[in-house]
């Protein structure tokens, strides 16, 4: 079957508007729920992170208040685990696009942090995007469609219709206040047409080889549509 690459924030921590940091890395449901679809179906999974470093699950996204209750929780977790391939990161510099037939990228408040300003991760998406090949991005993982810009200067995905994690989740989640900037207002003042559903439902977007998703809760309906991508 394919090969999907995975590409994880580094980070963990999100660095507030006062300088503090706040504890962060990868969302565990955005990784753990298109990772067990995309094996149920037997496709390879390849996980790449800025430098290669083990990227680090927020804490936060393992509480039992933040999936619905403790058996969903466990889980999540027992998923977590499963995903052996999170302990040896390929480093994203050494990543060639052509070894893969989709490309994933989960969310959690790191790539707020690394990814949005990563030039190597934007060139990746720009080359996905591109190439035709699936591309899927979820919750705050569109941070890094901030730095997939062209030669002009113009943002790739100006134009494209995309869901994210939204200004209104920011604020009902706590953080709106103390963030140096939130996702929806920024790619929309780069040019990408945010759509918004409702906050914490499923809402998955598609336009083109580019499939988004909102928020955790679309974590697997998304893996579902890159599975119709990939055939």
């Amino acid at each position: 079957m394919s090969k999907i690459l995975f590409v994880l924030t580094g980070a963990d921590h999100w660095t507030l508007a006062d300088g503090t940091e706040h504890p962060s890395g990868f969302w565990a449901e955005e990784a753990v729920a298109p990772y067990q679809r995309f094996k149920a179906e037997g496709h390879e999974i390849v996980v790449a992170t800025p430098g290669g470093v083990v990227p680090t699950v927020d804490r936060g996204s393992l509480a039992a208040e933040a999936n619905g209750g403790q058996e969903n929780a466990d889980a999540v977790a027992a998923g977590l685990s499963a995903m052996t391939e999170l302990h040896q990161p390929l480093r994203l510099e050494d990543v060639n696009l052509d070894d893969y037939a989709a490309v994933f990228y989960p969310g959690g408040h790191g790539p707020m942090e690394d990814l949005a300003v990563d030039a190597v991760s934007g060139r990746l998406l720009v080359d996905a995007l591109d190439s035709g090949k699936p591309l899927a991005v979820v919750c705050h993982g569109p941070a890094a469609l901030l730095a997939a810009t062209r030669e002009d200067g113009s943002n790739a995905f100006a134009g494209y219709r995309v869901a994210a994690f939204t200004d209104a989740e920011e604020t009902q989640a706590g953080l709106a206040d103390r963030a140096k900037w939130l996702l929806q207002s920024r790619l929309v003042e780069e040019g990408v047409d945010v759509r918004a559903g409702e906050p914490w439902a499923p809402h998955v977007v598609v336009d083109r080889n580019l499939v988004t998703g909102q928020n955790p809760a679309s974590s697997a309906p998304l893996a579902a549509e890159l599975l119709k991508k990939l055939g």
